[in-house]
């Protein structure tokens, strides 16, 4: 049997490898699916994916656990500019454009796929560990449900606010919780006010190319949020009119 965590870099997942450490839980392998924004430009905020590579995983590795980061053959770039195979846009040469708000392809497609490839090219029996704490119910009835998935965090009764508390604890909390309760790309559609905003203060060239984006020619989705019909555009105006009250104040 191995025994395998999925980690994301959030606090529940980090704080499962941590409760690993401490309590001599079995622990193989920690698999990290990097989504990326085209072939060079990670998917991760900066921030993220340095406090990833750079603090983290030298981390884990001086524990003496193998990390390994996975990636799909896709990226953000690619599903943007896809062509449909099939429907009505079908042969009409339109591009898929941004995701809808709460159907990710790109997730799907750039992370989930790769995840789902690593699974079944593992020979032998796994389990794989999932960083769901004890107050998430509904997330916690699928583990149940799944033979070969396990919270550490469950096991050894930990809540979400106790998993932040021990990653504190190691300075293994990811600085996106300085501005966000949640990871996610930098494109994520489902992005709030904090996280835009904190993009375009600290990534500039980051926002210009989304916004670059929404300016392409020919897309189904042509806008940032489908569901409010909200345009990044809408957001640099609203941003830059913030900027200038703060300048006069």
């Amino acid at each position: 049997m191995k025994y395998i965590a999925s980690w994301s870099g959030g606090k529940d997942s980090t704080a499962s490898i941590i409760l690993a450490h401490e309590h001599g839980e079995p622990l193989d392998m920690i698999i990290f699916s990097e989504v990326m924004f085209d072939k060079t430009i990670s998917g991760e905020l900066p921030e993220h994916i340095d406090f990833i590579k750079h603090k983290a995983i030298p981390l884990f590795e001086s524990w003496g656990y193998e990390v390994k980061i996975l990636h799909s053959d896709r990226t953000y770039v690619d599903c943007f500019f896809r062509e449909t195979t099939k429907g009505k846009f079908f042969g009409t040469g339109k591009r898929a454009g941004f995701p809808m708000t709460g159907k990710c392809v790109v997730n799907r497609d750039c992370k989930v796929r790769q995840i789902r490839k690593f699974w079944k090219e593992i020979e032998e029996d796994f389990t794989q560990y999932i960083g769901i704490a004890t107050d998430e119910p509904a997330r916690m009835e699928r583990v149940v449900n799944a033979d070969n998935q396990t919270s550490l965090l469950q096991k050894h009764h930990y809540t979400e606010q106790m998993a932040l508390d021990l990653c504190k604890r190691y300075d293994l909390l990811s600085p996106i919780y300085d501005f966000a309760p949640r990871g996610g790309c930098w494109f994520c559609p489902n992005a709030g006010y904090a996280e835009l905003k904190h993009l375009r203060t600290n990534h500039r060239d980051l926002w210009e190319k989304l916004l670059r984006l929404e300016d392409e020619p020919n897309l189904i989705c042509n806008m940032w949020n489908t569901l409010t019909r909200t345009r990044l555009h809408d957001w640099e105006e609203r941003f830059y009119w913030e900027d200038q009250q703060m300048s006069i104040f």
